[in-house]
């Protein structure tokens, strides 16, 4: 709506895992890095965690992009599956044709194994990767560490890469997943953007928009826009959209901080710093009272017994 006015060829912040957007901050080169190694290496296990926002799901879609030609992959979106879904799903995946003769999981392992050694036997290898682990179930979870037992006497056969949010690492730890938690060998936390990263972040995805520099994000607004998402990409692009929605409103090419204080209030989730530094501060406040109530009460317990006591004497 507001690209033409602001000289833009398209929207620079919508939601969507765009990979020509993907900005390589120093946290999303540090993971897409780890999760290359473990698949160069034939690690086995990888895991990839990180909040709601934080890139995830685009870096798996710059492993893809970076994977040699050598690599097969299988991508699952939909983690709500049963154990025999999964294995069905891998199987279309992976353009399986598993045969009938055999039935239920079997088939399936099977198939998979047939392909598995034959891909390594031509010099190839393959990765599953399951984005938003935290939901699969422990069947699920289970099977998959069952595929994990299909390997050579030194190569694992195919490299699983989980990517879940940060609960996924609690699920993992349990004692019921110890086997399957042991195997992983290869793990990254992503962490928000740092404030200049944030910064930059922005100027990258206005600059692949084609921005020709007649838009302006003050100092201001790029420390409030920070601390307004504490450095989540998805809710930085949701504050910039709002906030350049806003400018066009205004016929102004300059966002500043009262601009962006707006975007961020418009936002349900994202309440200003402002409103959080008020809260903070009445909260202190009561606190404090209710601690020099507490002393008062203390100091002169004996007197307010003594009252209590007269006070009901003359009422009776």
């Amino acid at each position: 709506m507001y690209a033409a006015y602001f000289g833009l060829k398209e929207n620079p912040f919508n939601l969507t895992p765009d990979p020509r957007y993907f900005f390589f901050s120093r946290r999303h080169r540090e993971a897409l890095n780890h999760l290359l190694y473990g698949i160069k290496e034939r690690k086995g296990f990888i895991v990839l965690t990180g909040g709601v926002g934080t890139g995830k799901t685009t870096v798996c879609r710059a492993l893809l992009a970076n994977l040699d030609k050598s690599v097969d992959s299988a991508l699952i979106f939909n983690s709500f599956v049963s154990d025999i879904e999964l294995l069905e799903t891998i199987g279309k995946e992976f353009h399986l044709s598993p045969s009938e003769q055999s039935s239920g999981k079997k088939k399936y392992i099977d198939a998979l194994n047939e392909f598995l050694l034959e891909n390594f036997t031509s010099g190839r290898n393959a990765v599953l990767l399951i984005d938003e682990a935290q939901n699969l179930s422990y069947g699920a979870m289970e099977q998959i560490r069952m595929l994990s037992n299909l390997e050579t006497d030194r190569e694992k056969l195919i490299q699983i890469v989980l990517v879940g949010q940060p609960e996924l690492n609690d699920i993992l730890a349990s004692p019921s997943l110890k086997q399957l938690n042991d195997r992983i060998t290869v793990k990254y936390d992503l962490q928000p953007l740092a404030e200049k990263e944030s910064r930059d972040y922005i100027e990258h995805r206005l600059s692949v928009a084609g921005g020709n520099g007649n838009l302006k994000f003050s100092n201001g607004a790029h420390r409030l826009i920070h601390n307004s998402s504490r450095g989540n990409p998805r809710r930085i692009n949701a504050i910039c959209d709002r906030a350049l929605l806003i400018a066009y409103a205004e016929d102004t090419s300059v966002i500043d901080a009262g601009t962006v204080k707006r975007a961020v209030v418009d936002i349900r989730g994202f309440p200003s710093p402002q409103k959080n530094r008020d809260r903070k501060i009445a909260m202190m406040i009561a606190i404090v009272c209710l601690i020099a109530l507490a002393g008062l009460f203390l100091l002169y317990r004996n007197q307010v017994v003594e009252f209590v006591a007269n006070l009901r004497t003359y009422l009776t």
